[in-house]
C-alpha cells in the first residue's frame, strides 16, 4: 500500500474551483514534486495533505491512516515554508528546539536532537546566533532543522528556495537531495522550477489548472511528455514548436508538412493509436538541445537570428521559412553571424508530434 494516497481530492473557494479530483500516492521514502505555473493548485494541495486547508471532496491517507479530519498537529508531518518563519529574538538552537518543547520532549532528547540536526544541515557552528546574524541559506537550513527534529513521518516543502538567489539554489538543491538520502523519509517538494524538479524528484506531478497533466519519473517527462503543456514545461532551454500539417501517410509513418522542413515535410511515426487523417493540424516539438548544425541529412533550414554565448555551449536563436522561431543549443562556440543561413540536423526518434487538443501523437 502507498505511504501517501490522495483519492480525488477537490478544493472550492465558492465557484472557483482550485484542486479538481486530483488522485495520487507516493511510496515510504520516494522524492515526489508538485510542479507546475502559478495559479495551478500545487501549494494548496501541499495545504491539504498537511491539514492547514480543509478539503472540499475526497480523502488524504499518510502511512495507511485516512487523515482527511485530522488536525495538522496529530498527523505527523512537518512543513518547511517559502518564508522562514523563524522567531528573530530566538537563537537558532531555540528556533528549532520551540516545537519540541511545545510538544513537551524531554530535555535530553531535545539536546540530541538539536545536535543530529545540526550535523546533517552542518550549522553547527550556528546554534548561538540570531536569525538577523544569518544568510538566507542559512536561514533556511535553520527551518528544515526544525522540521527534522520532529522526527515526521512526512516532509513537506512549499518552495523553500524560491527567496534566494540562484547559487545558494543550485547549493540548496544539493544539500536537500543530501538530506533525502540520509534521512531516507518520504518528501513531497512543491516548486514553478522545472530545474528543481527535474533534480530533485524521484517522481513528477505536473498540474494544470487543479488537475494534474501527467505523472512520472523526470526521464519519463522529458523523453515521452503526453502534451504539449508538459513538453514545454519540462526542459530548459524550452521546446520549439512548429505548427505543421500531416500531407499524407505511407510505410515510413505519417508525413508532416512545414516550409521550415528540408523538401517541405518530414517523416514522424506516431507511438499512439489517436487518429491523425490527412490535412488535420499537429505541433511538431523540437528540443534545442537535439538539434546539431549541418548533417548529412539537415531536417531544418533556418537563418540565424543571434548567437548567445554561454561558455561551454551556445544558444542560437533563428527563424525558419514562414517566420518559425527555433532555438538550438549547440556545443562550443561555432563561427555563426547573424543573417547566415544554416541547416539543423536531428537524431533519430527525437521528434515530438502533438494533435490539435494538444495531446501527444
Amino acid at each position: 500500500m502507498s505511504f501517501l494516497q490522495l483519492d480525488h481530492v477537490s478544493k472550492h473557494f465558492g465557484g472557483l474551483t482550485v484542486v479538481d479530483g486530483v488522485s495520487l500516492s507516493a511510496d515510504k521514502g520516494e522524492f515526489v514534486v508538485f510542479v507546475g505555473p502559478s495559479g495551478c493548485g500545487k501549494s494548496t494541495l501541499l495545504r491539504m495533505i498537511a491539514g492547514l486547508e480543509e478539503i472540499s471532496a475526497g480523502d488524504v491517507s499518510i502511512d495507511g491512516r485516512v487523515v482527511t479530519g485530522v488536525a495538522p498537529a496529530d498527523r505527523n508531518v512537518s512543513m518547511v515554508f517559502q518564508s522562514y518563519a523563524l522567531y528573530p529574538h530566538m537563537s537558532v538552537r531555540e528556533n528549532i528546539a520551540f516545537g519540541l518543547k511545545m510538544a513537551k520532549t524531554p530535555k535530553d532528547q531535545i539536546e540530541t536532537r538539536i545536535a543530529d540536526a545540526a550535523r546533517i544541515l552542518q550549522i553547527e557552528t550556528l546554534l548561538d546566533r540570531k536569525p538577523r546574524q544569518l544568510s538566507g541559506g542559512q536561514r533556511q537550513r535553520v527551518a528544515i532543522g526544525r522540521a527534522i527534529v520532529r522526527n515526521p513521518k512526512l516532509f513537506l516543502f512549499d518552495e523553500p528556495l524560491s527567496n534566494l538567489d540562484a547559487e545558494l539554489r543550485t547549493q540548496m538543491r544539493v544539500e536537500i537531495a543530501k538530506l533525502h538520502r540520509e534521512l531516507g523519509a518520504t518528501m513531497v517538494y512543491v516548486t514553478h522550477d522545472q530545474i528543481e524538479a527535474m533534480t530533485l524528484a524521484d517522481r513528477i506531478v505536473v498540474l494544470r489548472a487543479g488537475r494534474v497533466e501527467q505523472i512520472g519519473t523526470p526521464t519519463e517527462l522529458y523523453d515521452t511528455p503526453s502534451s504539449i503543456f508538459v513538453a514545454g514545461f519540462i526542459g530548459s532551454p524550452k521546446m520549439n514548436f512548429l505548427a505543421a500539417t500531416i500531407t499524407g501517410q505511407d510505410s515510413n509513418g505519417l508525413r508532416v508538412g512545414h516550409p521550415a522542413f528540408a523538401g517541405g515535410e518530414i517523416h514522424v511515426r506516431p507511438t499512439t493509436n489517436r487518429p491523425a487523417p490527412v490535412g488535420s493540424a499537429v505541433t511538431v516539438g523540437l528540443r534545442p538541445e537535439h538539434l546539431t548544425l549541418g548533417g548529412a541529412d539537415p531536417l531544418l533550414t533556418l537563418t540565424v537570428d543571434f548567437a548567445e554565448n554561454l561558455g561551454g555551449a551556445t544558444q542560437l536563436y533563428a527563424t525558419g521559412p514562414g517566420g518559425a522561431a527555433v532555438v538550438l543549443m549547440v556545443p562550443g562556440r561555432p563561427p555563426v553571424t547573424p543573417g547566415e543561413v544554416l541547416a539543423a540536423s536531428l537524431g533519430a526518434g527525437q521528434i515530438h508530434l502533438f494533435d490539435g487538443s494538444g495531446a501527444a501523437l
